[in-house]
Formats: structure tokens, C-alpha cells, sequence
């Protein structure tokens, strides 16, 4: 009988070894290729009679492999079998679509070889051999004599001892020790032949059992369909420390903690945020209603010195210029100011002396000397303030505070007139306004208040008989 010969595709050794070694034993021969490239490329020139494919290999795997075989007319009819650790109805059923005939686990026992030899019909079928699986053996008690004589004779003696003829005598001669030879290897041979035989039958009974349940699915498909699948009792569950669980349970604690503490001080940021909104918000209204009444006040005030002029007579020419805080009191709208008061003169004739006298307004001021100083916002108490006083008065005298336009703008109209019209530059000795009382009660904003109307240049002409 021509010995069958299979093919193994594994990327594993190891398990490549193992099946081997089982096919071996079965008197198969077994060819080995470790990636299914190499499997296609042997399939070109050899025809196994089943291949072992392994699943997931380097470059094509297991089942791509299936596709490729059994797309090729010349190599479609050589069964395959899938050789995996790969479990599962799904991944049978996808194994059997593609052209494989079922699954062969990794974890394999020598009876599941067997049934998977039978299917693959790389074993012939018992009840279909010729031979009995037992054949009986005859004994030759004369060679067995023979042989016995022919030793005797080696060790010098010329017939056979009186200890051997009494043993033939008594029924044990040579072919007594040849016959348990013989025995022990029929006992061999039994037990053998008994281990396979049972391989066998339990290999045909599964076979059977599968093959009536098939028939029994088939005939009867509403009741088979009915009948749940027979779920294998699920393995039992490791038992796992309980210290991950307490870590996990701690960290979990710890994690919620950081995240009331953040929403705690998240929401206390925002009371507080809207607590200096609220206030900013009253701040600048305070601010922008303080602005209105210094607007009025100045106005007020413009009013009131256009009109002395004419309540002090013809003789006098007056005007006021309000300094804003923070610039010299004889620069930019005083020097413009001043200018158009010199045209109106000359224009006129005037001969006399323009008398400029500064005024330097108090202010409320917040700040530092480093960083500077600035008005105090208007709800500030008066007690609070940082300073009282105004930085630009403290550069020195008026004489001194002078930019180089007023200097120039001086020195014009005293050549221009040729002396006509002097210029007197004086500071004020009082306030103009008076300073409203200090109190617990008095603001920052109704100090300014006055302050603004004190920081002030104010202009007088003086015709030559009037002045002193």
C-alpha cells in the first residue's frame, strides 16, 4: 500500500514537531513549510494528500492561503485542514466557506488525530481491510531445536545434557524458551492492537454520532431549528486579588475629591468675579456721573468768568483756561488761548500788561511715587487717599513750568509791540474755589471735585492807566 504524505504550514516549529511526530506514528509521511507563500510554491510541483494550515502567519495568513489553494484547479481537490488555536462556530463557519474542511485545535489529542485521518480518508477503514487485524503466528520447534543443538555444540559438548534431556523430559525443552519469547511479543502485538482498535471505534462512534445528528437536522429542519445548540458549561472563573479593586476604588475616591475641591473654588472664583463686576460696574457710573457734574461745573464756571469782565467795567479784559490734571499749566490750549488773546490786543491798540496767574488744583491721588499717582476713584473715602496734592505743580515755580511755545509766543508780542504789551506771570496764593470741608463722610470725588476747578491759568489785560 502506498503511504499517504501530508503537508504542514506553520510559522512554528515547535507545533510543526508535534504533528508530525502524531502523523508519523500513523505511518504517514510529512512534508513541513513554515509560511504559506512556501506552501503554494511546494503545491507547484508536489500534491499532498491533505494540508495542516496554520491560521496567523508573517506575510499571507491561514485562510488567504485556503483562497489561493482552492482557486487553482489543479490543487482545489486536495483536502485542507485548519491547524489553529483559533476557536469558535464563527470562525469554523468562515473556515468551511472558504474550502477548509473544519478545524484541528493546537491543543490536540491523538484520538482527535485519528477521527481527523479517517475525514481525511489518510487511514483506510477497518471494515474495509482485507487482513484481520490480528494474524496468528506458527511456531517452527524444530528450528527452535536446531538452533539449541547448534549452541551446545559451541560450548564444547557433543549431544545435549542430561539437565537439558530431563528438562525435555519433563515437558520444558529449548522451545519451551523460544514459545514465551513468542508470547510476550503476541501480548505486545494484543495490546497494541487493542489501544488502536479503541482509537478506532471511538473515531467511528463520533463520526457516527455527528452523521446522525446531521441526518436527524436535515429531516427534520423546524424541530432542529428549535433546538437550541448544546453550550458547553463555561470554564470556571478565575479568582482574581481583591487589591486591584481597592486600588481602583481609591483612586476613583480621590479623583471625585479633586474634582468637588476644583468646582468648590471654581464657583467661588466666579462669586468673586461677579462681586468686582458688580463693583467696577459702580465704579464707572459713579465715574461717568462725576464727569457730567465736572462738566456742568465748568461750565458754570466759564459762565461766571465771561461775565466778570463786565461786572468789573471796560478797564479789564479776563479769561480762564482749566488745566487737566497731569500737564503744565503754560502749554498746549493756554499757549492757543494766550495767542488769540495777544491778536485781540493788537488789534485793539491795547497798550497795558497781560497778567497770567496759576493755579494748582489739589487732587485726591492714589498711587506711589514709583509707580506714579492718579486721581482716586470717586467713592474713595478722603481718609484713604495716598496723597493730596498735584505732581505737575511740584516741578517748581511758573516761571519755570514754562514749554518753549509760551516763551516764544512772550517774546513775540513784547518785540511786535515794541514794549506795549507786557506779560506778568504770577502763581495764585489761594484757591479760587474753595475746598469743601474735611469729614469721615467726604469722598474722594467731591474733593476733586474743587480740584478741577483750582487747576486752572487764568488771563487778565490790564490797560497801561490801570496798572499799578
Amino acid at each position: 500500500m502506498t503511504r499517504k504524505r501530508a503537508l504542514i504550514v506553520d510559522d512554528s516549529k515547535s507545533a510543526r514537531v508535534i504533528l508530525s511526530r502524531m502523523l508519523e506514528k500513523f505511518d504517514i509521511e510529512v512534508d513541513t513549510a513554515d509560511a504559506a507563500e512556501a506552501a503554494i510554491e511546494y503545491l507547484k510541483s508536489n500534491r499532498p494528500d491533505a494540508i495542516f494550515m496554520d491560521h496567523l502567519m508573517p506575510g499571507m495568513d491561514g485562510l488567504q492561503a485556503v483562497q489561493v489553494i482552492k482557486g487553482n484547479p489543479e490543487t482545489a481537490m486536495i483536502p485542507i485542514m485548519m491547524y489553529t488555536s483559533q476557536e469558535g462556530e464563527l470562525y469554523v463557519g468562515q473556515a468551511r466557506a472558504l474550502g477548509a474542511m473544519g478545524v484541528l485545535p493546537k491543543q490536540v489529542r491523538p484520538v482527535d488525530v485519528s477521527k481527523v485521518l479517517y475525514e481525511l480518508h489518510l487511514l483506510p477503514d477497518r471494515r474495509d481491510m482485507d487482513e484481520a487485524a490480528l494474524a496468528p503466528v506458527e511456531l517452527d520447534t524444530n528450528a527452535d531445536l536446531r538452533q539449541t543443538d547448534s549452541r551446545s555444540r559451541v560450548n564444547g559438548s557433543a549431544g545435549p545434557s542430561p539437565g537439558s534431556v530431563a528438562a525435555t523430559g519433563a515437558g520444558a525443552g529449548p522451545g519451551a524458551g523460544v514459545g514465551a519469547d513468542w508470547a510476550r511479543r503476541v501480548e505486545a502485538a494484543v495490546k497494541d492492537s487493542a489501544v488502536d482498535l479503541r482509537r478506532f471505534m471511538v473515531a467511528s462512534l463520533d463520526s457516527f454520532a455527528t452523521r446522525i445528528v446531521g441526518d436527524l437536522r436535515e429531516s427534520a429542519p423546524v424541530a432542529a431549528k428549535a433546538l437550541p445548540e448544546p453550550v458547553p458549561p463555561p470554564p470556571p472563573a478565575p479568582q482574581r486579588p481583591l487589591w486591584p479593586w481597592g486600588l481602583g476604588l481609591c483612586a476613583a475616591a480621590g479623583a471625585c475629591a479633586v474634582l468637588v475641591f476644583l468646582l468648590l473654588q471654581a464657583r467661588d472664583e466666579l462669586a468673586k468675579s461677579r462681586a468686582e463686576f458688580a463693583a467696577a460696574s459702580a465704579t464707572n457710573a459713579e465715574l461717568a456721573r462725576v464727569r457730567e457734574e465736572l462738566g456742568e461745573t465748568i461750565k458754570d464756571l466759564t459762565t461766571a468768568l465771561a461775565a466778570a469782565p463786565s461786572a468789573a467795567g471796560s478797564s479789564a479784559m479776563m479769561r480762564t483756561e482749566m488745566v487737566p490734571y497731569g500737564e503744565a499749566p503754560l502749554e498746549r490750549s493756554r499757549v492757543d488761548a494766550l495767542r488769540e488773546l495777544f491778536g485781540k490786543l493788537e488789534a485793539q491798540g491795547f497798550r497795558g500788561q497781560v497778567k497770567i496767574t496759576s493755579s494748582a488744583g489739589l487732587f485726591c491721588l492714589s498711587g506711589n511715587a514709583s509707580d506714579g499717582y492718579a486721581p482716586a476713584t470717586p467713592s474713595l473715602p478722603f481718609a484713604k487717599c495716598d496723597l493730596v496734592g498735584n505732581p505737575a505743580d511740584d516741578a517748581g515755580a511758573a516761571q519755570q513750568r514754562q514749554s518753549l511755545a509760551f516763551a516764544n509766543l512772550v517774546a513775540g508780542i513784547r518785540q511786535r509791540t515794541g514794549g506795549a504789551i507786557g506779560v506778568a506771570i504770577d502763581s495764585a496764593n489761594k484757591p479760587p474755589v474753595p475746598y469743601p470741608a474735611r469729614s469721615e463722610a467726604l469722598t474722594a470725588g467731591e474733593w476733586n471735585k474743587a480740584a478741577v476747578a483750582n487747576n486752572r491759568v487764568d488771563f487778565v489785560a490790564e490797560p497801561a492807566s490801570a496798572a499799578p
